[in-house]
């Protein structure tokens, strides 16, 4: 079974991005929150980047059918 990269909406803090990426890499979605925190606070891209993705990333409910 291939992996598929979706926004999580059940699981959601905002977009549910960043719980959708830690599904996909098999990592804990709260690392991947903080890795948008210090990209946002450190060098100002990560508000744009997940907005990006917000955009383009299908919701679950889109894949499954």
């Amino acid at each position: 079974m291939t992996k598929k990269l979706y926004k999580n909406k059940e699981d959601r803090v905002i977009g549910g991005v960043c719980a959708g990426l830690g599904e996909y890499f098999d990592v804990d979605k709260t690392i991947v929150r903080i890795i948008f925190l210090i990209l946002f606070f450190g060098f100002g891209s990560g508000l744009l980047l997940y907005l990006i993705l917000w955009i383009i990333m299908p919701d679950k409910t889109e894949i499954s059918q």
